[in-house]
Parts: structure tokens; sequence; C-alpha cells
């Protein structure tokens, strides 16, 4: 327990002192934020089903016009210490931030950050995931809908962690409640890693999270991502992952994994391509997904996004075909079949 209580007191002065000595300078605020909307449109339930066939995030509709999420966020730096307030109103917010259960409107994240040196800085409080390719901002992604990847995985984290920068190296250690937990009494907590390079023409995270979820389940996950620019038109993403989730009192568990190539081509400054292709496995049946559909299984998911940019508001026509190892997805009117296609067009617009 001493141990602990000099470790909190150590990173206390360290932020003590970088605040001192930085009193003197001035202080700046950042204001940021992002509209998106979109209309889906799923080929197999045209007739007001109320079926959507759709099992990945933030775009659960069927033949309706949505917002998807307004954002606001302030980042205010004085001296060393940065505060960031990051709030998000509509479903892409509600969904993102599930567990608080506070209506359409989230906070997506909040916390203050301490540079103790110029490489190495400390954050307490609730962030986005270090883990995975795809963000919840969609102005950030160049595809509208989600992976299965992102989806299943997790979403954000809150606790403490630390980073350091050697170099073109990286590296964070933290501790954090539960995945996707704001509020977490509970004894067990998260520990989280990721190992990072960053250079011209390529970055490279290696990410990691493990400990208890709050059902007392042992969960140990590895991700890595990979972005490679191989010309200005030109680049490829890839992001693989794996969880292995053990049941509480179990001797042994199972696991789900994924993967996924992104091609990115950009001929002009207005307009841009996207191919995504992804692998996603729950044949154990202990992701989300099972839960969703009832059965264990694999998909294969191809989509096809277009990006037509007006300045800061881009426009995303984009086709997507899934298809599923079980039959997984509706068809008009009560058949269950392997695959299904959909159409979206979103946009997405940020200041």
């Amino acid at each position: 327990m001493l141990r602990k209580i000099s470790a909190f007191v150590t990173i206390v002065a360290i932020g003590t002192t970088a605040m001192a000595q930085d009193s003197t300078k001035k202080s700046n605020l950042a204001i940021t934020g992002s509209v998106d909307a979109y209309y889906r449109y799923n080929f197999h339930n045209a007739k007001d089903s109320g079926i959507t066939n759709n099992f990945t995030s933030f775009t659960n509709s069927q033949n309706s016009f949505e917002l998807g999420m307004a954002s606001i966020r302030a980042d205010y730096t004085q001296g060393r210490v940065t505060g960031v307030v990051d709030l998000g109103f509509g479903r892409r917010a509600e969904e993102f931030s599930y567990n608080d259960k506070g209506g359409l409107t989230a906070i997506k994240q909040a916390y203050i950050s301490v540079a103790a040196t110029d490489k190495l800085k400390f954050t307490m409080g609730k962030w986005a995931t270090h883990i995975g390719y795809e963000l919840v901002d969609a102005y950030l992604n160049r595809n509208y809908s989600m992976a299965y990847m992102f989806s299943y995985g997790p979403f954000f984290h809150t606790g403490i962690k630390a980073e350091y920068t050697a170099g073109k190296f990286g590296f964070m250690v933290g501790v954090a409640n539960p995945t996707d937990n704001v509020t977490a009494s509970f004894g067990k907590k998260m520990v989280l890693g990721q190992i990072s390079l960053s250079d011209t023409k390529l970055k490279a995270y290696l990410n990691y999270q493990g400990g208890k979820d709050i059902a007392s389940n042992s969960i140990q996950q590895v991700d890595l991502v990979l972005t490679v620019t191989a010309s200005d038109q030109f680049s490829v993403g890839y992001n693989g992952t794996l969880q292995s989730v053990k049941a509480n009192g179990k001797s042994d568990g199972d696991k789900w994994w994924g993967s996924a190539l992104y091609l990115n081509f950009d001929p002009t400054k207005v307009f841009g391509l996207t191919l995504r292709e992804e692998y996603f496995d729950d044949t154990k049946g202990v992701s989300g997904l099972t839960a969703a559909t009832g059965k264990a299984t694999s998909v294969t998911a191809t989509t096809l996004s277009g990006n037509i940019h007006f300045d800061n508001l881009t426009i995303i026509p984009e086709f997507r075909l899934d298809n599923s190892k079980e039959a997984i997805f509706t068809k008009n009117p009560n058949e269950m079949v392997k695959s299904t296609g959909t159409f979206i067009l979103a946009a997405t617009w940020h200041f």
C-alpha cells in the first residue's frame, strides 16, 4: 500500500512541478467538431420489414436517413497541462458509450494530460481505445460503415496511462477499468500497452489489453496496426487482432480473431477510393456477433467506398457485401441466407 501511495505522490509532484515551471506560458484553447449523416439501404429488406441485416456498429437502420453524430471538442493547454472534453450527440455517440446509459448525449472523451518532460506524458480520464485501425469519429475513416473487429473490440478506456517517446519509437502502459466502463467499483482492472514505430512511409502499432471484465471473465487481446504510404496517391492499411476469453471459473477459454486490409487510392485531391477486405472469425461463439445472431460463425466483408471532397465536406457513396459461413441474414420475407448487400450514402463535415 505504501508503494502505491508513494507512486501516486510522485505523479502528483511531477504534475505540480511542471505547472509551476510553466505557469507564465500563454494558454491555448482549441475548439473542433464534426457532423455526419447517412442513408442506408439493405437490398434484402426494403419493404418495411424492420430487419436491418446489420451486425456492426453505428449503421443499424434500413431505408432511413439518419444522423450519425454531432461532436464538439475543447482542448485547453496551459504550460505542460492539457485538459480535453469531447462530447458527442446522436445514435453513434450513444452506441459508443453504451455502458453510460446517458441517452443520445455522451462524453466520448474527457481527460487530463501532464507532460512531465518533452518525452514523458501522463494521462488520466476517459479516452478512445488505442486498439484497432478505425476511429469513432466518422470523418477520420475512409469507409463509413465499421468493421466487425471495431464493433466487437474495445471502444474506450477509463484509467491512467504513461506515454514515452524515444525517437521514432513510442511506448505506452496503463491501468484502466474493465473495457468500456467509465465507472467500475470492481477489484480487477485492465492492463494496457502499446509499442509504436513512426517513420516517413511506415507506421506500426502493437497493442495490448488484458485483465478481467465486469463478469470476472479473463480477457487477453493482441492487436497489430500497420500503415504504409507508397506514394501521394496510394497507401495501404492493415489490422489484425486476436482476443481470447476465458469464462469466470473455467480452466480454459476460446477466442475470436480478425484481419482486415485497406487499399486507399487517391487519383486527385477531390476523389479517392478505399477497398476494405475483412475476415472475422467467431466460430467459437465468444464475441458479441454470436449474441446478436444466435449463431457462431465467420464473416467475410467487402466494402468499397468513394471519398468526394469539397474542402472539409466529404461525400461517401459505399457498397458493402457481407458473406457468412452460417445463414445469419434475413431475406424478405422470412428466408435466412448467408450473404447480403448494402448501399450507404454518407456525408461528413468537420472544422
